[in-house]
């Protein structure tokens, strides 16, 4: 069972880390949302933290409480925890995140979730190649760019969700996407046609260079 448990009332779940992102959607009630918008990628969440998330405007790495991971020497390693207050381990939970795997293999992910009273998916035509970043006069949780169309997903006050929706405009999506097609040879940095704030992803594209800190915490573990 790839989703190992479930608190709404401490608004967090634990999951393994082959859990499809879809089926985090599908799991979670009405009201709780989970740190990347509704859409399926390669890898599940163990590649989802390698790569540092997607799609986000936020901190991503605050929204990851704890994982279990398997490090390149074959090591069994347990960081942070179940709650945002719990700090044991907590170091190894963020260099890992955006780590493209130097660190190891995800085996559970604990994530935050966060509440919210509505959200919106919404869609719009890029309005010029130079149109990227947007300028917007109210900041989603989720921006990205798949080829010539801009994406958004936000949640939260519904007033605050309404007031997103009259500013950004375009089409309202009333079903998640599927990215996972797009990269049979695995997601990486390169020219490729999907972009949010941090990279362009493309197909089989290469990890972005690890820093010497990084090597050495690698070799550490």
């Amino acid at each position: 069972m790839p989703l190992l448990e479930l608190s709404p009332s401490d608004q967090y779940l634990i999951a393994s880390g082959d859990t499809p992102l879809l089926e985090v959607w599908e799991a979670l009630p009405l009201g709780l949302f989970p740190p990347f918008p509704p859409v399926e990628l390669p890898g599940g969440l163990n590649s989802l933290l390698q790569r540092g998330g997607f799609g986000q405007t936020f901190f991503f790495g605050a929204e990851v409480l704890g994982l279990t991971l398997k490090t390149p020497q074959g090591r069994t390693v347990q960081a942070g925890g179940r709650v945002v207050k719990n700090v044991q381990g907590y170091d190894l939970v963020r260099p890992f995140v955006g780590s493209f795997g130097a660190l190891g293999e995800a085996i559970s992910v604990t994530l935050r979730l966060r509440p919210g009273r509505a959200s919106v998916f919404l869609r719009r035509p890029l309005e010029a190649p130079s149109g990227w970043p947007p300028v917007l006069d109210v900041q989603p949780r989720f921006l990205w760019q798949h080829q010539s169309t801009l994406f958004a997903f936000h949640f939260g006050h519904p007033k605050e969700v309404e007031r997103f929706r009259q500013a950004f405009g375009g089409e309202v999506m009333d079903s998640p996407v599927d990215y996972s097609r797009l990269f049979p040879h695995g997601m990486g940095v390169g020219v490729g046609p999907l972009r949010d704030l941090r990279f362009s992803w493309a197909d089989g594209g290469a990890k972005p260079p690890l820093p010497p800190v990084f090597q050495k915490l690698a070799s550490a573990l």
